[in-house]
């Protein structure tokens, strides 16, 4: 077996990415009682891997990716907030970076505020775009528990395929839950992208 082919390019100094409604940037301390605002709702965290969050318990989940643009080390990964006229609607997270495979795992957290206007659609269109472009990754991947219609029709409407859905996957806040896993790889993302006039 030989060794992969696939070399991750070196990690921007800074990151910001900006759409027509949407702009990206890596989260900050003073990004906290924004981001509590929306994870410290009760719904918003259903499906999420945590109970609804202070500000301190941002700080101690995702502190360490304060500013972060880096995807290694052993809690690598970069999580960037969602802004949409000047207010945090939500964050996105690039993390669990496979070296070898050229493969890393996306996720969102939307505020119910944002919800409907389709600001989600463009920010994880554009995260995908920033994974493929700026950090060189061949592949991306998508959990999502089957009962979050909303997250599974999102990664449907980008685009990204089924690959995997399993049944009663693991015990999930007091349920077994079945987990979808979505995926694209950097060719059919540029194919299927719109061409310009």
């Amino acid at each position: 077996m030989s060794a992969s082919p696939f070399l991750l390019p070196p990690a921007p100094e800074t990151l910001e990415v900006t759409r027509e409604r949407v702009r990206l940037r890596p989260f900050q301390e003073r990004d906290l009682e924004a981001m509590a605002a929306y994870r410290g709702d009760t719904e918003v965290c259903r499906f999420l891997p945590f109970e609804p969050q202070t500000p301190d318990d941002i700080r101690r989940r995702i502190g360490h990716l304060f500013g972060s643009t880096s995807l290694e080390g052993e809690r690598g990964g970069v999580v960037l907030v969602i802004e949409s006229d000047g207010a945090v609607i939500g964050d996105l997270v690039l993390f669990h970076l496979d070296a070898e495979a050229g493969s890393a795992e996306i996720g969102w957290v939307i505020s119910p505020a944002a919800s409907g206007r389709g600001l989600a659609t463009e920010a994880v269109r554009a995260l995908i775009d920033t994974a493929f472009d700026v950090y060189g990754l061949r592949r991306l991947t998508a959990k999502i528990d089957a009962d979050n219609v909303r997250s599974a029709a999102l990664a449907e409407r980008l685009g990204l395929r089924r690959e995997a859905h399993f049944v009663e996957n693991g015990w999930f806040k007091g349920r077994w839950s079945d987990l979808l896993v979505y995926a694209v790889l950097d060719r059919e993302w540029r194919a299927a992208a719109p061409t310009a006039p």
